[in-house]
């Protein structure tokens, strides 16, 4: 489980409880620069590609200590470190939650294209770190918990590579093309869902995502940008091991 920008992987502390509990060992794995004894500055400068080959080193170490592929699942950034990785290691199916679009996908609404210009503003420079804006994300990522869980979350926020975000956010201005996705489909089957109510990446560009990659797409009534932790996540859970199920893995407990 590959957590999103500004976070770790104590995202996944609850959401990974229901996949143990039906026979998915997991790991939840920080992102380089993201850990609880990590300096703060130690993102300056990373870049997307540096977070997917790390990713895809782990995956490789799973496939070759279990003799198969993992399962792959990234929440918002984490989704498309989540996909470019797929592109990179084995993995056996990949699951998303309103993950950040590719090279090539453009934003469905004003309020990501604001995002997409202001985010990088916060950062001197493209190879420093950004400190995360807690007001934006208690209005945009974590508005449906409940005040005091909001307060909680936020404060465990670290700063992200600006360079990252610019990657991420504003591709178009990205010579590098960082994540522009390989031609072709990835050839094991995708979960994509979108909470009806994300701002931070709605619906129709999750869609997007979802169509890209050939793959499921599901939308998530009521729910925000938050969907391993806000009220509901449960029936994230439930949607995605249900749609394992389907496909031969374990169902819920």
């Amino acid at each position: 489980m590959v957590h999103g920008a500004f976070c770790g992987g104590w995202v996944f502390d609850d959401f990974r409880q229901p996949f143990e509990a039906a026979g998915h060992p997991v790991l939840t794995p920080d992102l380089r620069g993201h850990g609880a004894g990590d300096r703060p500055g130690e993102v300056g400068g990373l870049s997307m590609a540096d977070y997917a080959s790390d990713m895809a080193g782990l995956c490789r170490r799973v496939a070759e200590a279990e003799g198969s592929a993992p399962i792959l699942l990234g929440h918002s950034m984490g989704g498309l470190v989540a996909q470019m990785t797929a592109r990179r290691a084995p993995v056996s199916a990949l699951v998303l939650l309103a993950p950040s679009a590719p090279w090539g996908v453009f934003g469905s609404s004003m309020e990501e294209a604001v995002t997409a210009a202001a985010l990088p503003l916060l950062a001197p420079t493209p190879f420093s770190p950004v400190d995360p804006d807690l007001r934006l994300l208690k209005a945009f990522s974590l508005d449906r918990l409940a005040p005091a869980a909001r307060e909680a979350t936020a404060r465990r926020a670290r700063p992200e590579s600006a360079r990252a975000i610019l990657e991420t956010l504003t591709w178009w201005l990205d010579p590098l093309m960082t994540t522009l996705p390989p031609s072709g489909r990835l050839g094991v089957g995708s979960l994509v869902l979108a909470g009806s109510r994300d701002r931070v990446h709605p619906p129709a560009t999750v869609r997007q995502v979802a169509e890209r990659l050939g793959g499921d797409y599901r939308e998530m009534p009521g729910m925000s940008h938050w969907l391993p932790g806000e009220p509901g996540w449960e029936g994230v859970a439930g949607a995605i091991l249900d749609w394992l199920a389907a496909r031969g893995g374990p169902a819920a407990a």
